[in-house]
């Protein structure tokens, strides 16, 4: 761990001993965005304070973080921010409207535009990312390990170029057909940003990080293979490349390529040490196409917390049958809906813990 923070001493270390294939005792369990509006305590602070104020400001992004781990017996917390912070760092407005979401008011349109992307200095322009972890650090006083994240360049350009959340990504789509050069261009430049973000998270206490390619799904095999897969690559060799010339200890990396189910292999040959896996994905032949030298992650669907609670137990057994008790994390296989019961997802940490122990 980092030491010139002084940082209180890790109590629990179980998700970073599954990422890295050691032995655990149990599988370690986190939910994506467990610190989220399905929480009283998170819809009460949003009722004051601004979404982006709250990623902006490291004591209520640090507050929100530690929420769910007052609340449930997770095995790690998450930073609480948004991938959506880099294209901020970027220059561009990104505006969260009620009933609507994120939206760009100036989206990218033509390849000209690339010219309005202000890249110089851009990571310093999140160092409250890097506060609110340091902050967050101390604040859980090594109870489990702290997250860092960001979005993948893919992803990120399609959010860039659509302007808002899309069904189709048509749009972003149509850059990747009709303007290759400029999308590679733009790619690259998310991928530069997103390396030193992640090396500067690891500097200010991230334990672990997490790739989020949640567009995955809208790329044919050859739009993948071209215009994320390369992009993806990059981050994980470059942020554990630069740590290493730093001489700080590398932290495990995931990588979640939601709808990717092409490229499981292409993945697991990386070198992210986790693959998150999307609800539509079985485990078991998953864990055949990528062999044993990954950690998988998931895969609950999350509407089955909707469930009774006696049957999503039920459904927590059998997925952890399925993954099988070594190298793999439990998880949803997509972040957690905002009207789900608080309950229900205790009964799913619950469940992970007691099925997935070791016999």
């Amino acid at each position: 761990m980092s030491t010139e923070q002084n940082f209180p001493v890790l109590q629990n270390d179980l998700i970073l001993r599954a990422a890295r294939g050691q032995p655990t005792e149990r599988a370690p369990v986190w939910v994506m965005r467990q610190a989220g509006r399905y929480l009283p305590e998170f819809r009460k602070m949003r009722e004051k304070h601004g979404f982006f104020d709250i990623c902006q400001t490291p004591e209520l992004a640090c507050e929100i973080t530690l929420q769910p781990i007052r609340r449930f017996p997770l095995d790690a917390a998450i930073i609480f921010s948004d991938i959506l912070v880099v294209p901020q760092a970027l220059g561009m407005v990104v505006e969260m409207r009620p009933g609507e979401g994120p939206v760009f008011p100036e989206p990218l349109n033509m390849p000209d535009d690339l010219d309005k992307l202000c890249s110089k200095d851009s990571v310093e322009k999140l160092q409250y990312v890097f506060d609110a972890l340091t902050l967050t650090r101390h604040k859980l006083e090594g109870k489990v390990p702290l997250l860092g994240f960001t979005g993948a360049p893919w992803t990120l350009m399609s959010y860039m170029i659509e302007g808002k959340g899309s069904k189709t990504q048509a749009k972003a789509k149509k850059w990747l057909y009709q303007h290759p050069e400029a999308s590679q261009k733009l790619l690259q430049m998310i991928t530069n940003l997103n390396v030193d973000y992640l090396v500067g998270q690891v500097k200010a206490g991230a334990q672990m990080l997490q790739v989020f390619e949640s567009h995955g799904e809208f790329l044919t095999q050859e739009l993948f293979d071209k215009f994320s897969l390369p992009y993806l690559t990059a981050i994980v060799e470059q942020v554990k490349g630069k740590l290493k010339a730093d001489g700080i200890p590398e932290v495990p990396m995931t990588v979640f390529a939601k709808g990717a189910h092409f490229a499981l292999e292409q993945l697991a040959r990386t070198g992210y040490d986790v693959i998150g896996l999307d609800w539509t994905m079985n485990p078991e032949s998953s864990r055949a196409r990528v062999g044993n030298n990954v950690t998988l992650q998931g895969n609950l669907d999350p509407c089955a917390l909707y469930a009774p609670k006696e049957e999503l137990a039920e459904k927590v057994a059998k997925m952890a049958l399925a993954f099988g008790s070594h190298r793999w994390i439990a998880n949803l296989g997509h972040g957690i809906y905002p009207d789900v019961d608080p309950d229900h997802m205790e009964a799913f940490v619950e469940a992970v813990q007691k099925f997935s122990v070791k016999k």
